[in-house]
């Protein structure tokens, strides 16, 4: 008798037959699947939870629980990858359901938060806004799945190309982390709102490059271990403690970084096509056959 459910396949297509890509090993012998080959996985899903938990507090205008949730969602897609290299449990089928998780939590999720908080009296032109918030949103996505295949420098890794979807959720959301702090008045400038969720939709799909957190390193000296600890603690603390402060504070350093990283870009690509051009430069110099000499027989 056969099974009802069809077999875990993390690599192949279910019912395709085919054996998974050259150079992906599925990590596994047999008809049973290893623990950690699920546990990435168990984050997205917690992931999307806590997303499709943030649209429902929005509808309900409970906004204080929904900018939490969608918090959460960005922290537990923080971790997934992470987990999943750490277990060597890297799979199509962990990719594919990120994505999938990434645009409900920070493509649908925040749209809908927005526009239940302030956009839905201007009505028709709020929704389109938040429409190309949740469509940018899914480009993001879309392209940076594309670009991971792509063959580029080791340097670039240390960048995004735009604003990543987690990161424009988070700081698409920064009216109402001022109403939150008390600010009034925040809700009726919803020209300004509006503007403001159109610009961070077109630097979702923008080639405006963009740090990653990659430059901060995989590993942390003896010394500092303790310093982090504490560091991240602190940062955990004042989140729970005064979180609309610490969300804005944290929008408003993300937004002034962004030139900074355009600049720090720039400056790379220009050192790296020098060094191109140098390294050419030299290996034509070296394939010149030497002048013939006068009077040299032929």
């Amino acid at each position: 008798m056969n099974h009802v459910f069809p077999p875990f396949e993390p690599e192949s297509p279910t019912g395709s037959g085919k054996s998974p890509r050259k150079g992906r090993s599925i990590g596994f012998r047999g008809r049973e699947i290893p623990v950690r080959l699920l546990i990435p996985s168990m984050f997205t899903l917690l992931a999307l939870c806590a997303g499709l938990t943030a649209i429902r507090m929005a509808i309900e205008h409970r906004f204080d629980i929904a900018i939490a949730a969608i918090v959460l969602a960005a922290v537990l897609d923080g971790l997934d990858g992470r987990v999943a290299r750490l277990l060597k449990a890297s799979s199509r089928f962990g990719a594919e359901l990120d994505s999938l998780a990434d645009f409900v939590n920070f493509g649908v999720a925040p749209a809908i938060i927005v526009f239940t908080w302030a956009l839905d009296g201007l009505r028709s032109m709020g929704w389109i806004v938040v429409l190309v918030f949740s469509v940018c949103a899914a480009l993001r996505l879309a392209r940076f799945n594309v670009a991971l295949d792509a063959d580029e420098p080791d340097w670039k890794g240390d960048y995004f190309v735009g604003v990543p979807a987690p990161a424009g959720a988070l700081i698409v959301m920064l009216p109402l982390y001022l109403e939150g702090m008390g600010v009034p008045g925040v809700g009726a400038f919803t020209p300004l709102i509006l503007a403001y969720t159109l610009g961070i939709a077109l630097l979702m799909v923008s080639f405006v490059p963009t740090y990653s957190g990659k430059l901060f390193g995989q590993r942390v000296a003896r010394e500092y271990v303790l310093p982090v600890f504490v560091l991240g603690a602190l940062f955990v603390a004042v989140l729970l403690t005064y979180p609309y402060i610490t969300m804005t504070v944290g929008t408003l350093l993300y937004l002034a970084v962004i030139p900074l990283s355009f600049m720090s870009y720039r400056k790379r690509e220009t050192e790296f096509a020098q060094a191109a051009k140098s390294q050419n430069g030299s290996k034509k110099r070296k394939r010149t056959p030497p002048p013939e000499q006068p009077g040299a027989q032929a």
